[in-house]
C-alpha cells in the first residue's frame, strides 16, 4: 500500500472536529455578547445561532473531508476561495431551515449575514488548518531525527554484521538473510520523515529486527506473536515500532542472564487497531533508561491521529513492561 502524507484537508479526525466546533462556537457566543441586552436574551440568542452553526459546521467538514482528493488539486487561490465558498454555502444551509420555520426573520444586511460569517469562519479554519500542516514537517523531522539515533544505533550494526561474519561459513543462507533483514531497515530508516505506513509493513520491520537479534542472543530471545489481519491496514507513523522492540529487547533480554521473553499481539476491536508489546524484566535494580524511544512513538501518533489514538506503557503483573497503543482502524 502506497504511503501517506497529510494534507490541509485531512479534518476527518476527531480532534480536529472537536476543535474546529468549539472554535465557531466560541466566535458566535462573543458576538452574539456585544449585542444582547442580559444574560436571558445572551441564552436565547445563542441557541438559535447554535442551531445554525452546528449543522453548518459538520456540514463543511463532512465535505471538505469527502472531497480532500479534489481540493488538493486547486491552487491556492483556489483553495482559498473553495473554503470560504464551502463555508458561506454551509451557513446558509443552516440557517435556511430558521427562516422556512419563521423562527428568524432577516432584515436589511440580516440576509448577508450568515454568507459572510460562513466564509469568514471557513477561512480562520482552513488558515489554522494549513498552520498545523506547516508546523507538522519541523516536528516530525525532529522526532525524525532522534528515532534515528535511538534506531541505527552504531554498536547494533556492530553486532549485526559480527552476526552475518560469524554465519557465512557455518550457514551462507542465514548469513544472507540477516544482511538482508538489515538492509530493509536501513532503507525504511532512509524513507521521508512524516510518512505514513500500513500496521501491516511496521511488523514485517519489527520482525527482520527480531531475526537479526535471534542470530546474536539465540535461545536466551524468546518471541511470541499473535497478529489480527484485520488490524494490519491501520495507519502508523513510519518506523514506530521497531524501537519499541529494541527496548523490549535491551531491557527485557539484554540485561537478563537467562535471557527473557518479548511478546507481540496486534487485534481490531471496535474500529480499532490495538498493539501491544510485552517483555519479561529480570530481578533486581531496574535498567536506567532515558525514556527518548517512548517519548517519540507517543509523539508522531499524536501528530498523526490527535485525540484517536491512546498510548501506555509501564509495568504489569508477573514482573512485566507493556506499551499499549490503539489507533483508528482504516476500512
Amino acid at each position: 500500500m502506497p504511503r501517506q502524507s497529510r494534507s490541509a484537508f485531512d479534518v476527518c479526525q476527531g480532534g480536529v472536529v472537536l476543535r474546529a466546533i468549539l472554535f465557531v462556537h466560541g466566535v458566535v457566543a462573543l458576538g452574539l455578547a456585544f449585542g444582547s441586552a442580559g444574560w436571558l436574551g445572551w441564552l436565547t440568542d445563542l441557541g438559535l445561532a447554535v442551531a445554525i452553526a452546528l449543522p453548518a459546521t459538520l456540514l463543511w467538514l463532512v465535505l471538505v473531508c469527502a472531497a480532500q482528493k479534489l481540493w488538493v488539486k486547486l491552487p491556492l487561490p483556489g483553495q482559498w476561495a473553495a473554503m470560504a465558498g464551502l463555508g458561506a454555502l454551509c451557513a446558509v444551509a443552516g440557517w435556511a431551515p430558521l427562516v422556512a420555520l419563521h423562527l428568524l426573520e432577516p432584515t436589511g444586511l440580516g440576509g448577508w449575514a450568515p454568507l459572510a460569517a460562513g466564509a469568514a469562519l471557513a477561512a480562520a479554519i482552513f488558515h489554522w488548518l494549513q498552520q498545523r500542516m506547516r508546523l507538522q514537517l519541523p516536528a516530525t523531522t525532529v522526532a525524525r531525527l532522534a528515532e534515528l539515533q535511538s534506531r541505527i544505533r552504531p554498536h547494533f550494526l556492530f553486532n549485526a554484521l559480527n552476526s552475518a561474519v560469524a554465519l557465512v561459513r557455518i550457514d551462507p543462507q542465514r548469513a544472507e538473510d540477516v544482511l538482508e533483514a538489515l538492509a530493509e531497515l536501513f532503507r525504511a530508516a532512509l524513507v521521508g520523515s512524516g510518512e505514513q505506513v500500513t500496521l501491516g509493513e511496521e511488523i514485517e520491520l519489527a520482525q527482520r529486527y527480531l531475526a537479526i537479534e535471534e542470530v546474536r542472543f539465540g535461545a536466551r530471545l524468546k518471541v511470541s506473536w499473535q497478529l489480527d489481519p484485520r488490524a494490519a491496514t491501520a495507519r502508523v507513523p513510519s518506523l514506530m515500532l521497531q524501537p519499541l522492540v529494541e527496548n523490549a529487547v535491551k531491557h527485557g533480554v539484554e540485561a537478563a542472564a537467562e535471557g527473557g521473553e518479548i511478546r507481540i499481539r496486534t487485534q481490531a476491536h471496535k474500529g480499532q487497531a490495538l498493539i501491544s508489546i510485552t517483555n519479561s524484566v529480570p530481578s533486581g535494580p531496574p535498567r536506567p533508561g532515558q525514556g527518548m524511544a517512548l517519548r517519540n512513538v507517543r509523539e508522531r501518533l499524536l501528530l498523526l491521529h490527535d485525540l484517536t489514538m491512546r498510548f501506555e506503557a509501564g509495568a504489569i503483573e508477573g514482573g512485566r513492561y507493556r506499551v499499549r497503543i490503539a489507533v483508528p482502524l482504516v476500512p
